[in-house]
């Protein structure tokens, strides 16, 4: 009685699932990876096909165990799905460092994956290159009129991910860029980066490198939050309605131009932020500089730096620029001592 009671209960719990809709079932299936939604196809007839209309797709190369094998299963899963499906989300993941793998096993799945998401009106795409040496992004990939958040991630600062200067993304909102490279033939160009992103809001740039290009000119109209974090290229920042902006241990940064700025949070062992531009409405700082003994010349950057943010609100400041500032104003009221015969400490 008590084994058929359980069988009964079962079958119910079978049904629920089975009975839900399918958007909630394609949510439930967004936790995974495609490999593993396409093998619920074997629970029941109800199931069979559901993977094929899921609008996010999470395709990772973890379980293959080759890349070549990964490739070859993307390429034949596209043409399987429900071509009359808009795809709203994309995220790509490349695992382990395969020695037998040829550039054709990461190019060739990435450039099928891309044509078939843009020609499906993708809206968020993420691509990680975990332990993957190097993949090339030809400048034709990156050019849609859907694709609204965009996220590319390398592995360190050995494994780039390589892609052209300037992209057609009109719609992009969000892009956050990691252990990236941008290069281009021209060596004397100033590059205006993301200048056809006209939609950009967030823009995060971590580890990110430039090859061919003299410098990052980030000048961007709508630009209202920007992130540098662990960078070495000279960048110049003109963005006449940024918000926010945050800057960790990336020391060669020149703030031209941000008049509605109203945070600012820097962060560097010792390199001190060059700004030129006027902050009217300058309202929250946070400067956290740990080595300013380093160097002597940043006692007295230290000081033009703080009048420049002189009108904030709230300004935070670790213990060293403190220490900083005190010694300056002490030396220049010793200096000042004109019959001072002797100073001692």
């Amino acid at each position: 009685m008590d084994s058929r009671h359980g069988k009964v209960r079962m079958n119910v719990e079978g049904d629920r699932l089975s009975n839900l809709p399918d958007d909630l079932i394609h949510k439930i299936l967004s936790f995974i990876d495609v490999k593993h939604a396409i093998q619920t196809s074997a629970l029941s007839s109800r199931w069979r096909y559901i993977w094929t209309s899921m609008p996010c797709i999470d395709f990772s190369s973890e379980g293959f165990y080759m890349l070549s094998n990964f490739s070859k299963f993307v390429t034949h899963l596209l043409p399987s799905r429900n071509n009359q499906i808009d795809v709203s989300s994309v995220k790509l993941t490349f695992h382990g460092n395969d020695s037998h793998a040829h550039g054709n096993d990461i190019q060739v799945p990435v450039k099928k994956l891309l044509d078939y998401a843009f020609s499906h009106n993708v809206q968020q795409l993420n691509i990680s290159c975990l332990r993957v040496k190097k993949i090339e992004f030809p400048c034709s990939l990156f050019s849609s009129q859907s694709l609204k958040h965009l996220t590319l991630t390398g592995y360190s600062y050995k494994h780039f991910i390589l892609t052209p200067p300037t992209w057609e993304l009109p719609a992009l909102a969000t892009l956050n860029l990691c252990c990236v490279t941008f290069y281009d033939d021209c060596s004397d160009k100033r590059v205006g980066l993301f200048s056809n992103c006209a939609n950009l809001k967030n823009l995060t740039l971590k580890n990110v490198t430039l090859v061919g290009l003299n410098e990052f000119v980030i000048c961007h109209p709508g630009l209202s939050s920007l992130t540098l974090e662990d960078g070495s290229e000279h960048v110049n920042v003109v963005t006449p309605q940024l918000k926010n902006l945050v800057i960790k241990y990336w020391q060669r940064i020149h703030l031209i131009s941000a008049p509605n700025l109203s945070s600012l949070h820097y962060e560097h062992h010792y390199y001190i932020l060059d700004i030129s531009a006027d902050l009217p409405h300058l309202e929250k700082v946070d400067i956290r500089i740990l080595n300013l003994y380093v160097d002597l010349a940043n006692y007295h950057k230290m000081v033009p730096l703080l009048q420049r943010v002189h009108s904030v609100k709230f300004l935070t400041l670790n213990s060293e620029i403190i220490e900083v500032c005190w010694l300056v104003f002490v030396l220049n009221l010793i200096f000042r001592l004109s019959h001072l015969k002797r100073f001692s400490i």
